[in-house]
């Protein structure tokens, strides 16, 4: 069962309300996006604790046998 864009980004800005969320369906199928999060709850951490907390934050959709989501590509990072 595909995955909205707007489940995504429900699930990230209740984790992260104040980042800048883009989502993108790479493939138009609602199983492949790409997410850019920026925050600034991420100065000072490094690129894996960073994808950590957003991975933590959509677990609902990534984990498990009967997860709806096969691929993201994530970018993430503090405000300049």
């Amino acid at each position: 069962m595909p995955v909205q864009a707007s489940e995504i980004e429900r699930l990230l800005r209740a984790r992260f309300p104040n980042a800048r969320i883009e989502i993108r369906d790479l493939a138009g199928d609602g199983n492949h996006y790409a997410a850019t999060v920026v925050d600034e709850e991420f100065r000072g951490m490094n690129r894996v604790q960073q994808q950590r907390l957003v991975n933590q934050a959509l677990k609902p959709i990534l984990e498990g046998a009967n997860a709806p989501l096969h691929a993201l590509a994530l970018q993430t990072s503090a405000p300049d």
